[in-house]
């Protein structure tokens, strides 16, 4: 319960899904943490049940593929509690699921825009809280699809893998420092995201539903939790000797 104690975390797309489970999870282990999304509705939603239950947390409206955006919600926050100790750059979109050759640049460039540019954002403006603090810790989400290929979301795939290596070049570029950066690499995960990216591409839900789930060799989809537990740790002094690491949380499937 106490894992993250003292700690200020912000989370971006931590409204639902992966973004929400890691908002709950830090929460639980006493951290404060800011959720940043543009979904106000469901972040007010989330926002009302944590504090019944005594949490610390504060919801900003921010577009993370528009620098100003992040640079407010993040100062914001970290007047708000004090201190920036964490950062879960969690928001990311799909995009089309398209051959590269069938894939305009306006689809290409909506994916790169949340997806890098949102995770570079976020990175810079956090920055100057972690030298404040003389430390902290950066938890990327990228995906199995920035280290394999799919045969899918042409765009997607070269995000995620932007992020990996943004990652590991912060890792390095910042340890002096003693801001560490780590991403992980979920399978597919039970979400909204994977939800309606299969109900486009599949006239069956539940049939390309338990298609994807038995492509994993543990048989099931991946749920949000999966993920949140591992971001805890990353975020927590249990991990203060990992930087510039992947964690693959994938079931088994790129095991293979």
């Amino acid at each position: 319960m106490h894992r993250l104690r003292n700690k200020v975390v912000a989370v971006t797309g931590g409204a639902q899904g992966i973004g929400r489970a890691c908002v709950e999870r830090a929460t639980e282990e006493g951290a404060a943490v800011a959720v940043l999304d543009i979904l106000d509705q469901e972040g007010a939603a989330l926002i009302a049940d944590l504090r019944a239950k005594g949490r610390t947390v504060e919801y900003w409206h921010c577009d993370v593929a528009h620098e100003a955006d992040l640079r407010s919600a993040l100062d914001a926050a970290a007047k708000r509690f004090g201190a920036l100790h964490g950062l879960v750059n969690n928001a990311g979109i799909a995009g089309i699921s398209r051959p590269t050759h069938e894939v305009t640049e306006a689809q290409w460039d909506a994916v790169q825009s949340v997806n890098v540019k949102g995770v570079f954002f976020a990175t810079k403006h956090a920055l100057p809280h972690f030298f404040q603090a003389k430390g902290g810790s950066v938890v990327n989400i990228s995906s199995i699809a920035g280290l394999v290929g799919l045969a899918s979301v042409p765009p997607y795939h070269a995000a995620k893998g932007a992020v990996r290596l943004m990652t590991k070049n912060d890792a390095i570029q910042y340890a002096s420092k003693q801001i560490r950066f780590n991403s992980i690499h979920p399978g597919y995960i039970w979400t909204a995201m994977v939800e309606n990216h299969l109900k486009a591409n599949s006239p069956n839900l539940e049939a390309a539903k338990a298609a994807v789930a038995a492509s994993h060799p543990l048989g099931r989809l991946g749920a949000p939790d999966d993920i949140a537990w591992c971001v805890v740790y990353l975020l927590s002094d249990e991990s203060a000797f990992v930087t510039g690491a992947e964690f693959v949380i994938d079931g088994g499937y790129t095991a293979r």
